[in-house]
């Protein structure tokens, strides 16, 4: 018997992410994004991490947007920068329920988190141009098997990798401890 209830909310859970699945600007989107910022911050993981991942997430949701309105043939000046825009702005829906806490980060003042996942999708979708072209160059064909997946994946792991070494967030900064005494002077100087 539990074996058949099991089955059967697995099957319902399915049922239900086909359904989101069609809409790459969901809420089910937004909230899975929050789900695993929520999950990463218990393993210790930095939010400029999660957020380059959740914006390549969403600028691949724009991407298949995009491929639904040529299905559709729905064509109009600036569809794809509107559609990329929608997508990736999702991320907002995320400030209903956590602050939006603004830091210095470099000449910006915005949540690492915000400044991350727009990272990241701009990773994203520069390394996805970037494949094209490197593949119009080669004659229309990959240099190695799953360039196309190789790339952005890599990219948002090297910028992973540096997030996580050198945190945007305040917390993060102030567990490397206080770096104040490296800049005090003596009185004999």
């Amino acid at each position: 018997m539990q074996k058949k209830v099991k089955l059967i909310t697995l099957s319902a859970i399915l049922l239900a992410a086909k359904n989101a699945l069609a809409n790459p600007a969901c809420a089910v989107c937004t909230v899975a994004v929050g789900a695993s910022l929520e999950v990463a911050r218990r393993y210790g993981f930095d939010d400029a991490v999660v957020g380059v991942w959740a914006g390549a997430f969403l600028a691949l949701l724009g991407y298949w947007f995009i491929l639904w309105f040529d299905k559709k043939g729905w064509n109009f000046f600036g569809r794809n920068v509107l559609l990329m825009a929608v997508s990736v702005g999702s991320i907002g829906a995320m400030y209903f329920e956590m602050p939006y806490q603004p830091t210095v980060i470099g000449i910006f003042y915005m949540d690492p988190l915000l400044f991350s996942t727009i990272l990241g999708a701009l990773t994203f979708i520069y390394v996805s141009k970037f494949y094209q072209w490197m593949k119009a160059k080669n004659g229309g064909h990959a240099h190695f098997p799953f360039e196309k997946v190789v790339l952005p994946v890599l990219a948002l792991a090297l910028l992973s990798v540096y997030f996580n070494y050198y945190p945007l967030s305040q917390s993060q900064i102030s567990e490397l401890g206080d770096v104040s005494d490296l800049y005090q002077f003596s009185e004999a100087e």
